[in-house]
């Protein structure tokens, strides 16, 4: 199900900066005022994924993607561009299905996710359940 919500280009040339140029270390998108087109919250060009994390509001839905880096066991360090849906359970219900049913739009447009984590508390997007997802995607 679409909510017919349009993506705002700045997203996707941010994405492109972030896979490409490695420009920026994660970037936040949220959904305008109107509920019409998903936007840029913010971004960091260099942040640890625990400062990633407190970006995230407590108790509204947000859309997300990280520049996730690891290290795996005999092979050195690794990146995985994540793609982050994160709608609390203390979110407005209207939040929450307005953000569940545009999800795919932006989804779509960002090519090249590797890990997608869809997280309710912050036990749901955990470094090491992320990591977890890391390791066993190739």
């Amino acid at each position: 199900m679409s909510s017919g919500v349009a993506v705002n280009s700045e997203c996707l040339e941010l994405y492109q900066d972030l896979k490409i140029r490695k420009k920026y270390k994660y970037i936040i998108f949220k959904l305008s005022s109107d509920n019409k087109e998903i936007v840029v919250e913010k971004s960091a060009t260099d942040a640890e994924y625990n400062d990633f994390l407190s970006q995230l509001p407590d108790d509204e839905p947000r859309y997300a993607v990280f520049d996730f880096e690891y290290e795996k066991t005999g092979e050195g360090k690794r990146n995985k561009i994540t793609f982050y849906s994160w709608i609390p359970d203390t979110s407005k219900v209207r939040q929450k299905m307005l953000y569940a049913s545009s999800k795919d739009a932006l989804r779509r447009q960002l090519v090249g996710i590797a890990i997608e984590v869809q997280g309710t508390d912050s036990s749901e997007v955990d470094y090491d359940v992320v990591l977890e997802k890391a390791n066993r995607s190739a």
